[in-house]
């Protein structure tokens, strides 16, 4: 459980991160006609990002404390 964990937890930061720290949500959004939602990013982007960055520190402690 803990290696899928990780795994999950490690995708979902690298993700989460290139979508908060690069324009990519914004050009999509604009390119498919949904630029109203560009305010609500960081509202959504923000917590995600820390969700998984607490699951990985989750399962990083599960993977060194067996």
């Amino acid at each position: 459980m803990p290696k899928s964990l990780l795994k999950t937890g490690l995708i979902g930061t690298v993700i989460a991160a290139i979508c908060c720290f690069t324009p990519i949500l914004v050009i999509l959004l604009s390119a498919i006609g949904l630029a109203s939602f560009v305010g609500y990013l960081d509202y959504v982007l923000l917590p995600l990002l820390g969700i998984f960055i607490c699951i990985t520190l989750y399962a990083l402690m599960q993977r060194y404390s067996n």
